[in-house]
């Protein structure tokens, strides 16, 4: 049998999919900012499926987990009703830190090239500098 998307692979990304689209309808109720579905993964027997969702202030994580672990059964029964499967899997939320992650190292790199960029415009001390040798051979 070739290796590609399983069944499993395209159920989780259309269940990533309408779990956004879900969101984007209901999370202005909710006052959370910037709630985003990162991945889905879903069991290979459909039964379960773990989504994971990043928010833009990290000070709502516990508030946005908290809404989305009460809303699970709602959501699970609105899949239902947009998605062609005998049984939609069961929902549990968890938070992604790889955008958190990344914004750190990002900021790592940036403070590395401004030390190397302050680096690089001192004026060299020893006395090997092109315009010393320039002014001996004259």
């Amino acid at each position: 049998m070739p290796q590609g998307f399983g069944r499993h692979q395209r159920v989780a990304e259309q269940i990533r999919r309408e779990i956004a689209d879900l969101l984007r309808e209901e999370i202005r109720q909710v006052n959370i900012s910037l709630l985003t579905v990162t991945d889905c993964e879903v069991t290979r027997d459909l039964s379960y499926a773990k989504v994971f969702y990043s928010v833009l202030n990290i000070d709502e994580r516990e508030r946005a987990q908290a809404w989305l672990d009460g809303a699970a059964g709602f959501l699970r029964t609105e899949l239902a009703h947009r998605m062609r499967l005998r049984s939609v899997p069961r929902l549990s939320f968890v938070f992604d830190p790889s955008i958190e992650r990344g914004m750190q190292m990002d900021a790592l790199i940036s403070a590395v090239r401004r030390q190397d960029d302050a680096h690089s415009d001192e004026p060299e001390i020893s006395g090997d500098s092109p315009a010393t040798k320039a002014g001996e051979s004259s």
